[in-house]
């Protein structure tokens, strides 16, 4: 059984063990790893970014599947403030459950959760690389529809890889949900 809930300050230190712990996760591969992105230290994450950031904000969730923590889900406004150009990602941090649609059915939630949230929104978009198959596959899968690819922006292991946009209209998840696709 899968469920998405906000993070509490006691997930955090279970959060990093399970997202942070290994620089050299898989995971860490796969999720815009052209940024570079250096992972916090337990401490940062317990005593700062996480209770700043992750906990009781409406825009992050863990992934919880079986009464374990596997992932976690999140949103931010593009535009900022305006509040009208939402993006939104997944991350399933235990690689011995990818491939079984999990992500699948977390990102589905997550969506229906997030148009929920925000009802005057009338558009969620995904952004990735052409270098995450899995991710494309899980966009194509629950009804994302590529909406944009911009060519050869992302610097990554000695090549340029696409930016491919996604996204999906409120009234696009509306009909999937009505013929029991969600």
């Amino acid at each position: 059984m899968i469920t998405l809930r906000k993070f509490k300050t006691d997930d955090l230190a279970l959060f990093w063990d399970i997202a942070y712990s290994d620089p050299n996760a898989e995971w860490t591969k796969w999720n815009g790893p052209y940024f570079k992105d250096i992972l916090p230290t337990r401490e940062e994450f317990i005593n700062k970014i996480g209770p700043e950031n992750y906990v009781n904000n409406s825009n992050r969730r863990l992934v919880i599947m079986n009464d374990q923590i596997i992932g976690a889900v999140s949103a931010y406004f593009e535009d900022g403030q305006l509040q009208s150009w939402l993006e939104a990602g997944i991350v399933i941090y235990r690689q011995n459950i990818w491939q079984q649609g999990v992500g699948s059915t977390a990102f589905k939630m997550w969506l229906a959760a997030l148009f929920q949230q925000y009802p005057n929104l009338p558009h969620i978009g995904l952004t990735t690389w052409s270098g995450n198959k899995a991710m494309m596959r899980v966009s194509d899968k629950i009804g994302l529809k590529l909406e944009g690819q911009i060519r050869q922006v992302r610097w990554w292991q000695g090549k340029y890889w696409d930016s491919m946009k996604y996204g999906i209209l409120r009234e696009e998840m509306t009909a999937l949900s009505s013929f029991g696709k969600m």
